[in-house]
């Protein structure tokens, strides 16, 4: 029987709880416990255990306490987000959770400590950078990128050739056309349908999605 890896989640609330739900069902990583800055080291979370503060990781790491990492940091911080895994990416392996029942083109590429929801599709010559993280039954047509640390949630729609930047938050549902770029930093709304490639960062709402100056 295959030894799984010991993986421990940066981050105990609810999205670190979640991944630890879906590293089980991966059958190939087995959750150990949450290393988080505002929480009481050794309480029960979740089932799991508070390992430590952040600062502990690299000596844990190296203490072989767990095998592999992966980020429970959602967009709300994505400043956070990314500062944390480029910084411990470099001597840390990150894990790739993926849900059985995603389908995924063998042509796709998905990179390191990126996570996959159930039901997610992935198509042909599709790339999925690193530490992205995307929601239930998102589609994305073939030969596009999802760039570093971005955030799909439930339902987004992804036309082909279309090219999503680092740190980019795609609300529940919202839908883009073909060929479309979104620079870095780009949020939408709900229901959004971008129609048009967004060179400004920001919130863009509606249908077609306009930038929100509220």
């Amino acid at each position: 029987m295959k030894q799984m890896k010991k993986l421990a989640i940066i981050g105990a609330g609810d999205l670190g709880r979640q991944l630890s739900i879906l590293a089980k069902q991966s059958n190939t990583y087995h959750p150990i416990g949450f290393y988080d800055d505002f929480a009481e080291v050794g309480k029960r979370v979740h089932s799991l255990t508070i390992m430590g503060q952040l600062s502990q990781i690299n000596q844990d790491f190296k203490s072989n306490k767990f095998d592999v990492l992966v980020m429970g940091i959602g967009y709300s911080h994505f400043n956070f987000r990314k500062k944390t895994f480029d910084g411990l990416s470099q001597e840390i392996p990150f894990a790739t959770l993926i849900h059985p029942s995603c389908v995924i083109d063998p042509s796709a590429k998905i990179g390191k400590g990126s996570v996959l929801y159930s039901g997610c599709v992935v198509s042909m010559g599709v790339e999925i950078k690193e530490n992205v993280l995307i929601y239930d039954g998102a589609i994305i047509a073939h030969d596009s990128v999802v760039g570093n640390h971005s955030i799909l949630s439930p339902g987004v729609k992804i036309s082909g050739f279309s090219h999503i930047g680092e740190c980019v938050n795609l609300g529940t549902g919202t839908i883009l056309i073909d060929n479309i770029n979104l620079t870095d930093f780009t949020r939408t709304g709900a229901g959004a349908v971008v129609v048009r490639s967004i060179e400004q960062p920001g919130l863009y709402v509606g249908c077609p999605a306009k930038l929100h100056n509220a």
